[in-house]
């Protein structure tokens, strides 16, 4: 038994050891879109921190509600991290290219979001089986220069060899994993999880999260 404890706490220390030395650099900034602009020094202001996969039904139906209450406080900001889930297999393709949109033309990020997903299901699994790679990312740039600029297609898909729109990418993921998200939609406020985070959340249910935070304040 002391023998099999001692091998057990080796084995830990290794791998403690190991995940230190091979911890993400921080990135220049934080990550994640700003909706619109809130001074953050502003004592009332109220942080709501969206993960969302733009090829996700849920993330979809989230959205609208959000937009609605977003659309009725003026002391919330929100921030939105893509977070490509693995089993959607185009996903992490759709999220490079809102960090593209977001360093080519940032007006053009949520224009972009919200083509995702009025035509995601043009990008599931199914309808795209029998594409290659690059006929996806070639029909996916298409659709972001309506928003980005439609002479930006070249640039567009040579930003997808971009080895900072890559790692934005990544890291954007990464940064989902280390707080704890586990699918999409995830919500936090003011830093901490909801507890209907993965739900659909509507407009009453942000109203009723938010109001009493704004009747605190």
């Amino acid at each position: 038994m002391a023998l099999l404890l001692s091998s057990f706490f080796f084995f830990c220390s290794c791998f403690l050891f190991n995940g230190s030395l091979a911890q993400i650099k921080i990135p220049a900034k934080f990550d994640g879109f700003a909706y619109k602009d809130v001074d953050l020094k502003m004592e009332k202001s109220i942080m709501v921190e969206a993960f969302f996969d733009p090829l996700c039904p849920d993330s979809r139906d989230a959205w609208h509600p959000l937009k609605q209450a977003l659309d009725h406080y003026s002391q919330v900001y929100l921030t939105v991290h893509p977070f490509p889930l693995p089993y959607h297999n185009n996903a992490f393709a759709a999220c490079q290219l809102l960090h593209i949109a977001n360093k080519m033309n940032a007006s053009s990020t949520y224009p972009l979001l919200d083509l995702f997903f009025k035509f995601q299901d043009n990008y599931y699994n199914g309808p795209t089986y029998n594409m290659s790679k690059s006929s996806i990312i070639n029909n996916m740039a298409n659709l972001a220069v309506t928003t980005i600029g439609k002479d930006k297609l070249p640039e567009v898909l040579s930003a997808f060899k971009d080895d900072d729109i890559n790692t934005a990418t990544r890291i954007s993921f990464k940064y989902g994993c280390s707080r704890g998200v586990t699918g999409t939609p995830f919500f936090f406020v003011n830093g901490f999880a909801l507890q209907d985070s993965g739900a659909t959340l509507n407009y009453t249910d942000w109203r009723n999260i938010i109001d009493p935070l704004v009747e605190k304040q």
